[in-house]
């Protein structure tokens, strides 16, 4: 109703005008809400912008000078912030003694200190305005959240994947696209402020990329999803954010039909841990998906806790047609659908709208009454899906991605027939 449309932009507002961790987890709740909330607040939330107006250096100077501490002086810091978001904001900052420049992403103060009050205030707010009913689902949900942001202001942690990530990514190679993780300056980092390599590159938006030959962007397009699959088929190590902020292109002569580009990899604050029992479920699922195997569909998704054993048949069907319908792209070449193929039998991503008509069926799905709530890890992996697909949809890359899905499960059914000898 328009009623509903109004109370939900008023709360949506109000998330905006508190700033800070408030915005932050309106748009958590944009993005995994879907599964508890009513989608008209759903839409109003994913308004809330992560764009935001950055401190001004003298209010942070301070207390980056309190959480380096004698470290601060070695380091000629540039006032001008060259992004902010909810959490952080990044600066240049130049090294005294090398003259070398890099950045170093700024926590807002008392940020850990503010994320668990904050919450509770939102629950209370979903709870007064009767978006939401309080209970165990509910607080589950929550509670996934909360440990979630909890992890994204981590900065030990994030050092610690960053690099992990790099040594997993370093000589790696697809379609002749390198990876490229910045190198961390430990000496700078601490648990407020993470200090690493100034890299320059062009977002998958930029016209610049728009304009790059159809071999190149296929080739950075196939490069995204292969690093989704050697994350979740080799490295069990998943980074769950998929904003195009996060990613960079790096590119040589922009001219040239093709060349060896770069796709650097910026953000682990969001990299899941996976248990290996809920990335073996994972894994199955996707192999049951290309062989359209609907029952051992069913047994990966129970396994994952977004099916019920008891569910209904209707149930058990939905939601392993959604996995179909999700992993389209994967499946081989004469199973594609015609009308989103090139001259070549190609698969047009962008042309294929894929998301939008997965989007459609989700939402028809979460109206039925044979609809359970997913859990938080699934959610996240499939944002992440989501995330990957659309930014291959944005390169307009034209490819099929069925031999590198089943090299990659032949390697890990391998991999699962030793470990049982």
């Amino acid at each position: 109703s328009e009623f509903a449309r109004r109370e939900a932009q008023r709360f949506a507002e109000e998330l905006g005008r508190l700033k800070g961790t408030y915005v932050k987890i309106g748009q958590m709740l944009a993005l995994f809400g879907e599964h508890f909330l009513p989608p008209v607040l759903v839409e109003a939330l994913r308004n809330l912008s992560d764009a935001t107006e950055p401190l001004h250096w003298d209010a942070l100077e301070s207390f980056v000078r309190g959480s380096l501490g004698p470290l601060f002086d070695e380091l000629e810091v540039d006032p001008e912030a060259i992004a902010a978001a909810s959490l952080a904001q990044v600066h240049l900052a130049r090294i005294r003694a090398t003259g070398e420049w890099i950045c170093i992403k700024v926590q807002y103060p008392g940020l850990a200190q503010m994320i668990d009050s904050d919450f509770d205030a939102v629950v209370k707010m979903l709870v007064l305005a009767r978006w939401v009913k309080s209970g165990r689902d509910l607080d589950d949900w929550m509670q996934s959240l909360r440990t979630h942001l909890h992890n994204e202001i981590d900065y030990h942690r994030e050092a610690q994947l960053t690099e992990a990530m790099a040594q997993r990514v370093a000589g790696l190679e697809t379609a002749g696209v390198r990876y490229h993780v910045p190198m961390l300056h430990p000496r700078f980092c601490s648990s407020e402020v993470l200090a690493m390599e100034y890299i320059e590159g062009y977002s998958v938006v930029d016209e610049e990329v728009a304009g790059l030959s159809q071999t190149r962007r296929n080739a950075l397009g196939r490069a995204m999803l292969d690093l989704f699959f050697s994350e979740l088929y080799d490295w069990g190590m998943l980074q769950t954010d998929p904003n195009f902020g996060n990613y960079l292109l790096c590119l040589e002569d922009r001219r040239k039909k093709e060349a060896c580009d770069e796709l650097a990899l910026l953000d682990f604050g969001s990299v899941l841990d996976c248990s290996e029992d809920f990335l073996y479920h994972l894994r199955h699922t996707i192999a049951a998906s290309q062989r359209q195997d609907e029952p051992a569909i069913v047994d990966g998704l129970i396994g994952l806790g977004c099916l019920q054993p008891d569910a209904s048949e209707e149930g058990r069907r939905m939601f392993a047609d959604f996995c179909l319908h999700l992993l389209e792209p994967l499946r081989p070449p004469e199973e594609l659908p015609p009308q989103y193929l090139n001259e070549q039998g190609e698969y047009c991503w962008g042309r294929s709208r894929l998301m939008k008509r997965a989007g459609k069926q989700a939402a028809a799905s979460a109206t039925s009454r044979h609809f359970t709530t997913p859990s938080r890890d699934f959610a996240l992996i499939a944002r992440k899906l989501t995330g990957v697909f659309n930014f291959i949809a944005v390169l307009d890359a034209q490819f099929n991605a069925c031999e590198m899905i089943e090299a990659h499960v032949a390697d890990w059914q391998e991999r699962e027939q030793l470990g049982k000898r």
